[in-house]
């Protein structure tokens, strides 16, 4: 355990050793705003302030150069967190966002006016062929034309986005209108002739340095599901009019939303750029294929849902963990105090109480010392995939020391291992080993505490993951109190049997999550199974690779139950 803390250590310090400068973009940042933003505007205060408090996490750790841009950033987060009403935290919001930028750009300086003429000289020349192709009125030419423009564009697009995001919307749009009359079953020349001129006019426009606004609205990967939802229902009713109105929304809103996608999944982002287009011109025929676009919107929903990072944990996961640690911890303390009495010992319990007293602190310190280690690590790529290996590292420790530390809890053995230890130390009259056996007890359970810990930290909030703390400790206190002051008595098998399996779903929901959060940084490949339902809130997500890993899980649990059970009956047999 110590070295597994050491090598985490290290890692951290490496991570957080990198200069800011190391950095070329403060994309992470960005994502912290967008959700941030969309949740405001949504009157979500909730997950705003939860995604504020990341934003503000992080900054809090980077330096730069541009002192007064910095600077101007800082003001603008203070101005969100100091804001009270939704209208005030959306504009703070979005000036956080252009003091952001602006500092961006003033770390990397870039010739807008020189960008937008290298793109005009590697764009232009495949627009002259797309109209050259119009002009002789011929869809077998016009068709491999566009194909060429729009590959060309998704190569060159990058000067439009970073310039204008209005300007990159609507050009995407119209592209994309393009390719839905190209594909329809009667080809309307005439309509892709004007729908191009719309396409060339916004070309000229950034090329000569203008903007327009972006268009206002709450947009988020549930907006792209409840297009694909609306799709679907009227597929459903035979209104393939409006199952098309709605996958056009899709498209309209897509460029609000695209990067959501693309850094998480790049091949569903191609796909749905190629495909929705092509949906949309299949409802226009005269004979549809309901199975075949029912099964590809359906396949399209399942994939976006699962980029939905909604598997944060709460405060009670922090809290049950303590708790049922907490509480076994508790009832070792009564069988040392017990043995005491037994014993004419009574006077060494004070030993008993300090070092039980040491053993949580000592706990208590590590465990909220992880969760500040992996709270400073600056948002990127780098901080997901560390999470996912640690929470995969947490996942496998709890279950070898699950399978050998709760073997103990069959009380039994354990208080025959307590009893061993304490008469040792009974016999020799030495406060050092009776304070000794007292805390080694309860660290035990603090070390598994900071096991299950280091899997669901870095993906809680600190405020989350203190009051979990807080109310377990609460309670524990109370039970305290029972169980010395008032002699009840509880039904020790009962408890650890119940609290286990949630331990087993929280061990379940761990490996669920850290699976998922490899996949979208793309270090595991993501294998969808489309017939099955995203559960977040339990770690499920429908792919093979999670799958696999929580079926192993659960086959290495049940192992472990058949064993325990054939080596106690073992056991009564030969008593």
């Amino acid at each position: 355990m110590k070295r597994f803390l050491q090598i985490c250590s290290f890692l951290v310090c490496m991570l957080v050793a990198l200069p800011a400068s190391a950095a070329t973009s403060y994309s992470s940042f960005y994502i912290s705003i967008s959700d941030a933003l969309i949740n405001a505007k949504q009157g979500n205060d909730e997950q705003t302030q939860k995604a504020i408090d990341k934003f503000a996490e992080n900054w809090a750790s980077v330096t730069s150069e541009q002192k007064e841009a910095k600077r101007a950033v800082d003001d603008a987060l203070n101005a969100v967190l100091e804001s009270s009403t939704q209208e005030e935290r959306v504009k703070t919001i979005m000036q956080l966002s252009t003091t952001l930028s602006q500092l961006e750009k003033l770390e990397n300086p870039v010739d807008e006016e020189a960008e937008r003429k290298e793109f005009e000289t590697k764009y232009t020349p495949f627009m002259r062929q797309f109209e050259e192709a119009l002009a002789t009125d011929d869809y077998e030419k016009i068709l491999p034309a566009y194909n060429v423009l729009n590959g060309k564009w998704n190569q060159y697009e990058q000067p439009v986005r970073d310039q204008s995001v209005g300007m990159y919307g609507q050009i995407e749009t119209q592209l994309a209108f393009i390719r839905i009359t190209l594909a329809s079953e009667d080809p309307d020349l005439p309509l892709v002739a004007s729908q191009y001129a719309a396409f060339k006019a916004s070309i000229e426009q950034f090329l000569a340095g203008e903007d327009i606004a972006v268009e206002e609205g709450s947009y988020s990967l549930q907006t792209l599901i409840n297009h694909i939802d609306d799709a679907l229902q009227a597929i459903d009713m035979e209104k393939f009019d409006e199952a098309s109105d709605a996958l056009t929304e899709f498209i309209i809103v897509w460029p609000n939303i695209e990067m959501e996608v693309s850094t998480r999944n790049s091949s569903l982002y191609t796909n749905l750029e190629s495909d929705l287009p092509i949906l949309v011109s299949e409802l226009t025929k005269d004979t549809i294929d309901t199975d075949s676009i029912t099964n590809q919107l359906s396949n399209f929903k399942t994939e976006i849902q699962l980029l939905q990072e909604d598997s944060d944990y709460t405060f009670w996961d922090s809290a049950l963990i303590l708790l049922r640690e907490g509480l076994e911890a508790l009832l070792i303390i009564m069988v040392l105090v017990s043995f005491l009495k037994k014993s004419n010992q009574e006077h060494m319990a004070r030993w008993i109480y300090m070092g039980a007293l040491l053993g949580v602190l000592v706990s208590a310190v590590a465990a909220v010392a992880l969760s500040f280690i992996f709270n400073s690590l600056t948002v990127n790529t780098s901080r997901e995939i560390l999470e996912g290996y640690v929470g995969l590292i947490a996942a496998a420790m709890m279950i070898g020391v699950g399978g050998w530390l709760h073997n103990k809890s069959n009380v039994a053995s354990w208080n025959s291992y307590l009893s061993k230890q304490m008469g040792q130390a009974i016999s020799k009259q030495s406060v050092f080993a009776m304070a000794t056996v007292s805390f080694l007890s309860v660290f035990r359970e603090g070390a598994e505490t900071i096991i299950f810990y280091v899997g669901i930290a870095p993906n809680m909030p600190m405020f989350d993951f203190t009051l979990g703390i807080i109310i377990a400790l609460a309670i524990l206190a109370l039970v305290a109190f029972i169980l010395f002051k008032m002699s009840v008595r509880i039904q020790v098998h009962k408890f650890f049997f119940v609290a286990t399996i949630f331990i087993y779903v929280l061990a379940f929901k761990i490996i669920g999550s850290s699976i998922h959060t490899l996949q979208l940084t793309n270090i595991l490949p993501t294998t969808v199974i489309h017939q099955l339902p995203v559960f977040n809130q339990i770690g499920f997500y429908p792919t093979v690779e999670t799958m696999a890993g929580q079926l192993i899980l659960i086959l290495i649990y049940v192992t472990i139950a058949i064993y325990n059970k054939t080596k106690n009956s073992n056991t009564k047999k030969s008593s």
